[in-house]
């Protein structure tokens, strides 16, 4: 009787995001060697630090981090160019191990509090046959440090809670995809906000379906912690640039969707567009503006509408302040977003 061989490990390729991040990536790293899925049996994790357009020390301190790691486990990888999307695609389509089964995508300013974290991304994801993405549940700092917040940190602290629910969006500080369908699409260079292209690619299939749920899930017990904003004015700036990418995303999908090919022709067009600085704002100068002018409304409308699907959530007199604060913070950022997509500053990264 032949002897059934072991199953062999699954490899999983961890890309670690990080654009001058030299007074961050040692104690990020730190977290992530902490992590259980190097010993997890079964699995077979690589990590490359993603050094891009760093005009700091972020290679060297991450290469002093790693200095004790095993050969072939870690590396960092400097590259001359920065942006999020362009740094995707090299990690996806170039730095990857062609044999590995899961991509994990983490940014270099982020805390892992719990040491089984990344293998939990990577176990839930392949248990679930239904699934092509794990996203990890973001937390703000504020919101673990209640006892030390003055009461702006406070409403900051607990505004996201009148957003859309985590677990059907995908958080680009840390989630895992399966590999296969990673590779199939390129991120256009100069995303301002590349997961929510990233999440639109996987939901759809590139638009080869509707979009629909299912594709996409989290656990609450896999989370990280993020450095939120402290200010009001740093707070609008950060959403001002949200909605900007949010605007930039819609304007490229409808370019995608009405290529003359179809569905067929999107990653011809996404592999292009990934080589060429320039694509994404000929785009957006062919698209925009429309009738409601550079950023759909529904950006200004998503709150209402969440709290219009779920009417008891604000009930308590605490809710409703945080709800009205929410949408004075979603008005001031939905201006600001036309008045900067209007001024042709859409195009970019970090």
């Amino acid at each position: 009787m032949p002897v059934a061989s072991a199953a062999a490990p699954v490899a999983v390729d961890l890309g670690v995001f990080a654009h001058n991040e030299a007074a961050r990536i040692g104690a990020t790293l730190a977290a992530l060697a902490r992590q259980d899925i190097w010993a997890a049996a079964g699995l077979a994790p690589r990590m490359v630090v993603l050094a891009n357009g760093c005009s700091d020390a972020t290679a060297a301190q991450a290469r002093a981090a790693l200095a004790a790691c095993p050969p072939g486990v870690a590396e960092v990888a400097e590259l001359a160019l920065g942006g999020k999307s362009r740094t995707w695609n090299a990690f996806v389509h170039d730095l990857s191990r062609p044999g590995a089964a899961v991509l994990l995508f983490c940014d270099a300013d982020i805390d892992l509090p719990e040491p089984g974290t990344l293998s939990g991304l990577v176990r839930a994801l392949l248990a679930r046959g239904d699934l092509d993405g794990f996203t990890s549940r973001p937390v703000k700092d504020l919101a673990r440090a209640r006892a030390r917040l003055g009461p702006v940190e406070r409403l900051i602290a607990a505004g996201g809670g009148t957003l859309d629910d985590w677990r059907s969006a995908l958080c680009g500080q840390l989630y895992a995809l399966r590999a296969d369908v990673a590779r199939g699409f390129h991120l256009p260079v100069g995303l301002p906000v590349e997961d929510g292209f990233v999440r639109a690619m996987v939901m759809t299939r590139r638009f080869t379906d509707l979009p629909g749920g299912g594709r996409i899930d989290g656990d609450p017990g896999l989370y990280h912690v993020y450095a939120s904003e402290r200010r009001i004015g740093a707070l609008i700036r950060h959403q001002t640039r949200i909605v900007v990418g949010g605007a930039v995303n819609a304007a490229v999908f409808a370019h995608l969707s009405a290529l003359p090919g179809g569905a067929e022709a999107i990653p011809a067009e996404l592999a292009a567009a990934a080589a060429d600085p320039g694509w994404l704002g000929r785009v957006l100068g062919a698209q925009l503006p429309r009738w409601w002018g550079w950023v759909p409304p529904h950006f200004l409308t998503k709150r209402l509408a969440g709290l219009a699907r779920r009417p008891g959530a604000a009930l308590s007199p605490r809710r409703l302040a945080v709800l009205l604060a929410g949408v004075a913070l979603d008005l001031a950022a939905y201006l600001g977003a036309q008045w900067r997509l209007a001024r042709g500053g859409g195009p970019g990264y970090w």
